[in-house]
């Protein structure tokens, strides 16, 4: 009876440490996992004309680096396009000529913004707009484009 008793106890805590690991990647895997204030930092914004599934929370890289957040995503209604706000960490500070683009890590993973550094002296300050920007690929609107361009070289060859 004893016996019976100390093993339910053990299966009892290597369940409650399986469901803990499971908590701890589920945060890990939705980006939940950076606790810390998400308002420090600087606001940067800026327009893409498609920002593909770019979501909230996604990270902001220089050459690689996470140095922030995507904070909020919006639609501009009178030029139609997307606009970015970002929130970058305070020690990082970026040219004002820099370049924000919309990558995908991966084939089909998540999609981030990426910023490349210009060589300006000057500096991005709180609440500025990113001038030059790329827009994410679509991976449908590719596949379309070479699907009409091949269709359009088998027309002609006949």
């Amino acid at each position: 009876m004893e016996k019976s008793r100390l093993i339910e106890i053990w299966v009892g805590i290597f369940v409650a440490i399986g469901l803990g690991a499971l908590f701890l990647l589920a945060m890990e895997v939705s980006n939940l996992t950076e606790f810390r204030d998400q308002n420090q930092g600087y606001r940067l914004y800026a327009r893409f004309q498609n920002i593909g599934t770019l979501k909230v929370r996604a990270p902001v890289k220089l050459a690689g680096v996470p140095i922030g957040r995507v904070a909020g995503i919006s639609l501009d209604p009178e030029q139609y396009e997307a606009v970015v706000e970002m929130r970058i960490r305070p020690e990082y500070k970026l040219p004002d000529d820099s370049i924000a683009s919309i990558y995908t890590s991966g084939l089909l993973g998540e999609q981030y913004v990426g910023i490349d550094a210009g060589g300006s002296p000057d500096y991005f300050e709180d609440g500025d707009e990113i001038e030059i920007t790329q827009s994410a690929l679509v991976l449908e609107e590719l596949i379309g484009k070479f699907l009409v361009k091949s269709s359009e070289k088998s027309g002609t060859q006949e």
